[in-house]
């Protein structure tokens, strides 16, 4: 072997003295390297995974190494074989002594690749799906070549989601890979869209038809489930279809959703093939099929694919060709950095350094990892062929296309119609009646010490919640047959966990939704009136301030106000015209509030002079008289009818006193009570019925009692002359119908009873079931009247009293402006006839001399 590299040299250097120029001609792409390498690659060449991987590698050895180098494409093949591959992978490395290595497909196979390749440190670009965390510190040489799939499975339990389906069967190959390494991540990301996997089915690599066909069976007759996912390799899925097919499995109401290693190769399968797998919706791996450098490879990869395997009927390439071709385009990047003769460490380190968009995507190493993939397209096989609907974008959600303006849904109904098992215009239910005899169990209360609601009477279930759950289940168009199973535990928090611990399929009774038992189960919406009520001991109320119960203290408060204020306004329009409405300030004030009284109570009132008085007067001497007449008719009434009222106001009373009070046996009151509404352990005390309970307050054992709603409405039916309800209801409670997490007939039973609400027959049964005794007609505390029936009133006459009182006071003022005025004139008019008979007086008394004699006096015109 030591003299090679020097033949190979002189090889190299003929070719470059006969080619002239030292380059291929015929090279499509400019060469990244041009110096000679060994790579090296283990694939499984009976594969269509692996006869991809190979043609493209060879089309990707033209592009980047060019055609007259020395570099060399070592294939080897695994045959399938985990040890058989480990094998192939140290003849490479001892013997063949290559550079780098890619593949191979599978973990359990790159797993000893790798440990083989540890002290070498020969850089292994792998192509398995997932590869734990620990990889990088235990083997550093070990590249993930390929995107980390694992968000794939929140692809699929969007779908899921999609379609409200709650609960799916898994189907996996029985290797750690799949089962330490994706369906965990399926199982979480399920969950989080409120679905369950109700089982796991795991087959063995080398599963015989026989194995195959009873484990079909076993989940066609004891599962209702009927939404598989399958993760398996592609020759063992399609032996899978193949099966279900012949067992009935691929039509109505069922749903199967495939993963990567199957969808990503839909585009090779022959008709013969792909027609056993009508309906089956996918997911798959995405890369861009565009661009120059794409339809370059394309082309080629065509013509070369189909001279290398004639027999392929498909020779589309699919995401396994396009990631070999970007990992041998890596590797001589890498190479071109280090150099021909260097390898291991450096080569590794030039690898990790590689950035580039490659045919697959982005390539860029992170701790030993390409990017995980974050797009996958959504594929539905139909006919002979299959239909790409859209897109799942990881974040954003679901899209008919990949692009800048791409418009995301959470939901994948709008990608178009998708062609089920059942016919393209039918969506599956997901569930279907079990064709084996093998009945629900459901889970009753024996307990329970409200028989108007659960009664256990042998094998007889009868009671409101029972007969609910049959008119349900009857209106459903399918429903599983079911039989009912007592219970003689002590609390319904384990009723409810024996579904978890799955001896119930379902528990039917007075069971409340509370959150803690979803740890164990899922509920329907409830059934009847939600809430948690406070009852106390009643009591007659005293008759001796009876007279002041008809209105509100806020009625009387305003009453007063009212009809001191229109006393007010009438005294002061009319005290300068009645002599009884003068005096000293007190008696004034005295007369005015007696104005004020004797117009409620009296039609003859005293003599009104003014018209605005008047007008004041009339409107409230007809309020007066509506409010008289109100107030006698509701003292009537509260004399003539029993009236209760309550011996303890409020939960803070019963906090401040100490008082013992008493819930209902087994339930989350045992725990709500101390932590919400702060009750000490100590002071609560259990009962079972309501006839438990009277017993309870008659001997004084507890104050006060806490019922939910649908208990409280037959104790007040039985116990009405004795307690009364106080308080708020606290919204929490009511009664529903108990199934497994993610059980796929929730969503039915739910709109069951929706219906039969709507159609009045719920209301039917509560009337059938929980009549209410009559009870002699009381009074509560609630029926004394407030303001509100009367503010239409107390507008109107406030409004014509303040009216009334302003225009008299404009009047008024106006009235002494005017005398002010005239004062004023007739002081001016006086002091100028003063004036003018003075200056009179001086002119006549002036003397004029004429011829000695005074001039007689000119008479005044």
């Amino acid at each position: 072997m030591g003299t090679l590299p020097h033949a190979f040299s002189l090889f190299a250097l003929i070719l470059l003295l006969t080619s002239g120029t030292g380059a291929d001609q015929s090279t499509k792409t400019q060469a990244i390297f041009k110096g000679s390498a060994r790579i090296g690659a283990i694939v499984d060449t009976s594969s269509r995974i692996g006869k991809e991987e190979i043609v493209a590698m060879e089309v990707a050895k033209e592009d980047f190494y060019g055609f007259g180098n020395l570099t060399f494409l070592l294939i080897n093949d695994s045959q399938k074989d985990t040890i058989h591959a480990a094998l192939e992978a140290k003849d490479l490395i001892d013997t063949r002594q290559v550079q780098a290595i890619i593949g191979p497909q599978t973990w359990e196979e790159v797993s000893l690749v790798a440990e083989i390749a540890r002290e070498t440190q020969v850089p292994i670009l792998s192509f398995a799906d997932t590869a734990p965390e620990w990889v990088s510190e235990r083997w550093p040489s070990l590249l993930q070549a390929s995107p980390d799939k694992r968000a794939q499975m929140k692809a699929v339990a969007a779908i899921v989601q999609s379609w409200n389906w709650h609960q799916v069967i898994v189907i996996y190959e029985d290797t750690d890979s799949s089962a330490r390494g994706v369906i965990p991540h399926l199982h979480d990301a399920l969950r989080e869209v409120n679905s369950e996997v109700s089982q796991y089915v795991a087959f063995s690599p080398f599963a015989s038809s026989d194995s195959m066909s009873k484990e079909l069976e076993n989940i066609k007759s004891k599962q209702y489930c009927r939404v598989f996912v399958v993760h398996l390799p592609f020759k063992l899925a399609v032996r899978l279809f193949e099966m279900a097919k012949k067992m009935e499995m691929m039509k109505k109401d069922y749903v199967w959703i495939t993963t990567d290693p199957i969808t990503s190769l839909v585009h090779s399968i022959n008709a013969s093939v792909i027609s056993s797998m009508k309906g089956i919706l996918g997911v798959r791996s995405y890369f861009p099929k565009r661009g120059q450098h794409f339809e370059n490879f394309n082309q080629r990869f065509r013509t070369r694919f189909s001279r290398k395997y004639p027999q392929e009927e498909k020779k589309e390439p699919g995401i396994y060709a396009v990631q070999a071709y970007d990992a041998m385009r890596t590797i001589a990047l890498g190479l071109n950095k280090a150099g021909s003769k260097r390898g291991g460490k450096e080569l590794l380190e030039n690898i990790l350094d590689a950035d580039f968009n490659g045919l697959s995507g982005k390539v860029k190493f992170k701790n030993q990892n390409v990017a995980a993939a974050e797009i996958f397209q959504i594929v539905n096989v139909i006919g002979t062929g299959h239909n790409e609907l859209g897109y799942w974008s990881n974040g954003l959600g679901f899209s008919e296309n990949i692009h800048e303006n791409s418009i995301y849904n959470l939901s994948m109904i709008d990608l178009g119609q998708v062609y089920w098992p059942g016919g393209p215009r039918y969506t599956p239910r997901g569930w279907t009646a079990l064709t084996s005899a093998k009945r629900l169990r459901i889970g009753v209360p024996s307990f329970s010490g409200y028989k108007e609601y659960v009664k256990v009477e042998g094998t007889n279930f009868s009671g409101f919640s029972i007969e609910v759950f049959k008119t349900t289940a009857a209106s459903m168009p399918i429903f599983p047959p079911y039989e009912f199973h007592d219970f003689n535990g002590s609390t319904y928090d384990e009723l409810v966990e024996q579904i978890h611990l799955k001896k119930f399929d379902a528990v039917v009774g007075d069971v409340e939704i509370v959150s803690s038992r979803y740890e164990y189960a899922e509920f329907t919406n409830p059934y009847t009136e939600t809430g948690l009520v406070l009852v106390v001991p009643a009591r007659s109320s005293s008759k001796a301030w009876s007279f002041v119960k008809p209105f509100t203290p806020t009625m009387w408060v305003l009453i007063s106000v009212i009809t001191v204020y229109n006393g007010f306004v009438v005294w002061w329009i009319e005290r300068k015209h009645c002599d009884e409405l003068q005096g000293s300030i007190t008696t004034q004030i005295g007369i005015m509030i007696w104005l004020s009284f004797n117009t409620l109570f009296s039609l003859n009132g005293p003599k009104l002079h003014s018209n605005l008085s008047r007008m004041s007067g009339v409107v409230w001497l007809f309020v007066a008289l509506i409010i008289i007449q109100t107030y006698t008719a509701n003292l009537t009434s509260m004399l003539t009818v029993q009236r209760l009222e309550p011996t303890i106001l409020s939960v803070e009373e019963l906090l401040n006193s100490n008082a013992k009070v008493g819930y209902c046996t087994g339930s989350y009151m045992e725990r709500y009570l101390p932590e919400v509404l702060k009750f000490k352990s100590e002071n609560m005390r259990y009962f079972r019925s309501a006839e438990s309970y009277a017993e309870g307050f008659r001997v004084k054992n507890i104050s006060a009692a806490f019922l939910g709603t649908p208990y409280a409405k037959i104790f007040l039916a039985k116990y009405c002359n004795s307690f009364i309800q106080i308080g708020p209801t606290y919204k929490i409670g009511g009664f529903g119908f108990a199934f497994p997490r993610g059980s796929p007939l929730l969503a039915s039973v739910n709109e069951a009873l929706l219906k039969i609400s709507e159609n009045g027959t719920l209301q039917e049964l509560e009337k059938t079931w929980i009549t209410p005794q009559k009870c002699p007609e009381m009074q509560s505390e609630s029926s004394s009247l407030g303001p509100s029936g009367f503010r239409v009133l107390f507008f109107i006459t406030g409004g014509t009293t303040t009216i009334a009182f302003v225009i008299y006071v404009c009047r008024s003022n106006l009235v002494r402006h005017k005398n002010i005025r005239g004062i004023i004139s007739a002081v001016l008019l006086k002091r100028w006839y003063s004036l003018s008979r003075r200056f009179t007086g001086r002119v006549a008394n002036a003397e004029i001399p004429t011829n000695g004699f005074p001039e007689a006096p000119v008479p005044l015109a």
